[in-house]
């Protein structure tokens, strides 16, 4: 039995079913056409940058080929490490049986007598800020890194753990560099490799990357020799954040409500340590009096909210006021404002919806948009007409002495690519300055929905838009309307796998935005009409 990288980070319970016997017929969800996206998206980054470095570092670059059996490449990576070659590609390093490690990563680059990994992934691997040790893509060798003066590490504990696994695999085949276990990671924008201490003790409590992989790997093994050999399991099913696109949802979803087991309420820790207080059933939690709530680990204000959470379940309820009186602040005049953006490269619409007050402007939707493949420069182009014009409207009001407001739902998307915008497009026509925006975000007249709901109810079912927007009696037009499934619709769109672009899918992709805005706007009007205060309120459970 040889388990990858990725256990460390997995769900146990999903590990455990990966190497039951027994749970091969069991139903699968289908793949996640988002997540499909996604890796296919990452296979291409990788590709690109192996093109790019093959092209700078050809002259010690040995590519090994990823369509050929992993016991073939197993050997060609070996006999290339064993030839001392400085760059290896998409290389599989040999299996570990006796520790029950296998795993391949996307270069090796040679230093001194043995070998260090270089992660290539399509996210962000830095922010803005100081301190984190890079070197220029084309020349990916922690000699060359220096620290940066204008990035920070961005938290990535995925990718530090599995530099880790690699790094133990190394070791095994006796092919690890000397001195500190030392990992690279090229992330999404493709310009640095960022370079990653494993033994720093920057993680919780002054672990290190390699003292957490090493013990979550240690569980794991024991997780999947249970599952394979029949023994009693050591995971159960749980409901944690990973269940949304994990194929063994049905099979989990189906034990839980049987079940009923608590996580159907409460997901991850606060579930965990209900368990420890013998709270296993929503129906246990249900009964839980305040004197034994204030005894649990999440004590007592939170313990409360979770036996609301359970009566609300139990009546099947999508929300509960906390609060007798619902607000949401309004004004004269009302923009609703969605932002589309395609994974980390970039934000190609910024959709808004005008309503309220005349202010000699059309009142109803209207897009800015770029249809160039992302990233494109037309993006500071839909970016900046937007913003004059957002801005032109907010500026028009108080001249007339009306007041304003925009609204969003969870500011933390919208506010990123404001901010992001801003910043990479500076000194282009019509560009603000990052001061501007930031005083606008952080002005009472940039209100984020998804709080105002958050703060007021209770909500059972999850605080998504898509989940709370039928309360308010809207529904989208189209029945596949997703942010997953958007992700599919834009690559049609712009025609970003090489085919010709397709209209019917930017017009698919318009109306989507535009239902998004209307769906803010019903919810925040619904919040303010007499028929929100016929949602059950807490007292009443």
């Amino acid at each position: 039995m040889l388990l990858d990288a990725g256990v460390v980070t997995r769900c146990r319970r999903r590990v455990h079913l990966d190497n039951d016997p027994q749970a091969r017929d069991l139903p699968k969800a289908p793949v996640d056409p988002g997540i499909e996206q996604r890796v296919s998206d990452a296979a291409d980054h990788r590709r690109a940058i192996a093109d790019r470095l093959e092209a700078a570092l050809g002259e010690s670059w040995a590519r090994i080929p990823r369509d050929a059996s992993r016991r073939q490449r197993e050997r060609e990576t070996l006999t290339a490490m064993r030839d001392g070659v400085r760059f290896i590609s998409g290389a599989q390093l040999p299996a570990d049986p006796e520790a029950g490690r296998f795993g391949g990563i996307d270069l090796l680059v040679r230093v001194d007598s043995g070998y260090l990994p270089v992660l290539v992934v399509r996210h962000k691997t830095t922010d803005p800020g100081n301190g984190a040790r890079t070197s220029p893509v084309e020349d990916p060798l922690p000699g060359s890194a220096r620290r940066d003066p204008r990035r920070k590490v961005r938290s990535q504990p995925r990718d530090q753990l599995r530099l880790a696994h690699l790094v133990r695999l190394l070791a095994a085949c006796g092919m690890a560099a000397p001195g500190n276990p030392t990992g690279g990671v090229i992330g999404v924008d493709g310009d640095v490799v960022v370079w990653h201490d494993l033994l720093a003790p920057n993680w919780p409590g002054g672990r290190t990357a390699l003292a957490e992989y090493d013990a979550r790997f240690t569980d794991r093994v024991a997780v999947a020799t249970a599952a394979a050999t029949g023994a009693e399991p050591l995971a159960r099913p749980s409901r944690v954040t990973e269940c949304k696109g994990c194929p063994w949802w049905p099979t989990c979803s189906a034990e839980l409500r049987e079940a009923r087991d608590v996580s159907l309420v409460v997901r991850g820790e606060d579930a965990t340590a209900l368990r420890g207080a013998d709270v296993h059933t929503v129906d246990d939690l249900a009964a839980m009096t305040p004197e034994r709530g204030a005894g649990t680990a999440l004590g007592a204000a939170r313990t409360a909210e979770a036996v609301l959470l359970a009566k609300a379940w139990l009546r099947d309820l999508p929300l509960v006021r906390r609060v007798r009186e619902l607000d949401v602040p309004r004004a004269d005049v009302e923009i609703d404002v969605d932002m589309e953006s395609y994974a980390d490269s970039g934000a190609y619409m910024w959709g808004c919806w005008l309503s309220g007050v005349d202010v000699d402007e059309e009142p109803g939707y209207r897009a800015f948009v770029t249809w160039d493949p992302l990233p494109s420069d037309d993006e500071a182009r839909s970016f900046a007409e937007f913003w004059c014009w957002f801005t032109a409207v907010r500026e028009r009001a108080h001249a007339r002495g009306l007041t304003f407001r925009a609204y969003c739902y969870n500011e933390l998307a919208e506010n990123r690519w404001m901010l992001s915008s801003a910043e990479r497009f500076a000194g282009k026509p019509g560009i603000p300055e990052v001061s501007e925006v930031r005083r606008f975000i952080g002005s009472g007249e940039w209100v984020d929905l998804f709080a105002a709901v958050r703060d007021q109810f209770l909500c059972p079912q999850g605080k998504g838009l898509k989940v709370i927007a039928p309360s308010a009696g809207f529904a989208w037009r189209d029945p596949e309307a997703s942010g997953e499934n958007s992700m599919r619709w834009y690559r049609d769109a712009v025609g970003l796998d090489g085919q010709r672009p397709e209209p019917s899918q930017r017009r698919r992709l318009l109306e989507y935005n535009e239902d998004d805005v209307r769906a803010t706007l019903a919810v925040r009007r619904w919040m303010t009409s007499p028929e929100a205060g016929e949602i059950p309120f807490t007292e009443d459970l």
